[in-house]
């Protein structure tokens, strides 16, 4: 079974995601140090493991728990803030999500043949 537990750096990140479907949801450096331990995948914009980045939002300490947690990360490079990704094809956001929500899709099913 498939459970999506949505960890923001703020309350409006947070509720969006449940908005958009997430089954639980948490907010703060804690949530996303202590969902880190726990998840399989990880997704976001790229920034999330960059201390200091999304103007000032994820903490070096949220930085460092995503970066050194075993889940899979799966990166979506948003050229913001101060953040420039060279060699990646232009996309809207949109398609960025869809390409990712199909890498999802392809990574449970390798799981479940194996």
């Amino acid at each position: 079974m498939l459970n999506v537990t949505s960890v923001g750096t703020n309350v409006m990140a947070t509720t969006a995601m449940l908005k958009a479907g997430a089954d639980r949801a948490a907010t703060g450096e804690n949530a996303v140090v202590v969902g880190c331990k726990k998840a399989d995948i990880i997704v976001g914009p790229i920034g999330i493991v960059v201390a200091d980045s999304m103007l000032g939002e994820v903490t070096p300490l949220m930085a460092l728990s995503i970066a050194q947690s075993n889940a899979t990360r799966l990166l979506l490079p948003f050229n913001t803030c101060n953040t420039r990704i060279v060699g990646v094809k232009e996309q809207t956001i949109s398609a960025q999500i869809q390409e990712t929500v199909n890498e999802i899709k392809k990574m449970i099913n390798s799981t479940c043949q194996i």
